[in-house]
């Protein structure tokens, strides 16, 4: 996440990530091939910035990244598969 200078010169994220829950949500829509990774919770006017023709990532207001998604991402990710996640030294919600 982008940090931005506040008074004093010290780092301080954008003040409306202060009232943002920050949950990371991996999701996948098996019809169209599609994995979104949703990195803030809530609505946000993005600008979509390709990187290629399957990769996409979705800026916020402040450039702060929201998303990304990836197309055809059985091909992109796994050979064919959707590959396991694994998590380390994160805290996981179910």
């Amino acid at each position: 996440m982008r940090l931005f200078n506040g008074e004093g010169g010290h780092s301080c994220p954008p003040p409306y990530l202060n009232k943002v829950r920050t949950k990371m949500k991996i999701s996948y829509d098996s019809e169209v091939d599609a994995l979104y990774i949703r990195l803030l919770d809530g609505q946000y006017e993005c600008r979509t910035v390709r990187l290629n023709n399957e990769m996409a990532l979705n800026i916020g207001p402040g450039e702060v990244l929201v998303g990304v998604e990836i197309l055809d991402a059985k091909r992109i990710l796994g050979n064919g598969d959707l590959p396991k996640v694994m998590l380390e030294n994160v805290p996981v919600v179910v």
